[in-house]
């Protein structure tokens, strides 16, 4: 990788594996929604961060280099990124469009879950962010369709699009915007 690059995410059947033997009970894909929810919310990256974003102390802290692990330091690295390189861990593009549609909206459920633990009831945010998270919601709650043509498939890359520029928009209100105000001060 050279240097300045943020990192890939780790595969998904590696985070799918973890997640089965920690016994955890969500998918891949909403779980890393719900990672980057916490983060952008202002959440620390923490080795600990399930238990955090799952509300569950008892959960141990995955492996340090192991698939949850790096899953939380690439992440963590790409929001940071000014380079606007921050990735969905989604089902590859070859799978059929219910299971990646479904895993969107998973991923969309997690996110909410996790921004709403680490930024509280009422974050400071943007009206563009304000919208975006509204915009979330209603992904959250969509259900996938089983089959679809290309306008689906070009709607579904549309939303995805939009899914990782909002959460970039939150995580700016949340941390960067906080983080310069910080430095002001």
């Amino acid at each position: 990788m050279p240097q300045g690059a943020t990192p890939d995410l780790p595969d998904l059947s590696a985070v799918d594996a973890e997640i089965r033997q920690l016994a955890l009970a969500t998918s891949a894909s909403e779980l890393h929604g719900a990672l980057c929810g916490w983060l952008a919310g202002g959440g620390a990256s923490l080795r600990d961060w399930p238990a955090r974003v799952m509300v569950d102390p008892e959960l141990a802290a995955p492996v340090e280099g192991g698939a949850l692990d790096r899953l939380r330091i690439t992440s963590a690295a790409q929001l940071a990124d000014r380079s606007f390189e921050f990735s969905l861990l989604l089902p590859a593009e070859e799978a059929p469009l219910a299971e990646r549609s479904g895993a969107l909206f998973d991923w969309c459920r997690g996110f909410l879950g996790g921004f709403g633990l680490a930024s509280g009831a009422s974050p400071k945010l943007s009206e563009e962010a304000a919208e975006a998270l509204g915009d979330l919601a209603k992904l959250a709650a969509a259900q996938p369709q089983d089959e679809g043509d290309e306008e689906d498939e070009a709607a579904l890359a549309e939303i995805e699009e939009f899914v990782r520029v909002a959460t970039l928009l939150l995580h700016g209100d949340c941390v960067l915007a906080a983080e310069h105000r910080q430095r002001l001060n």
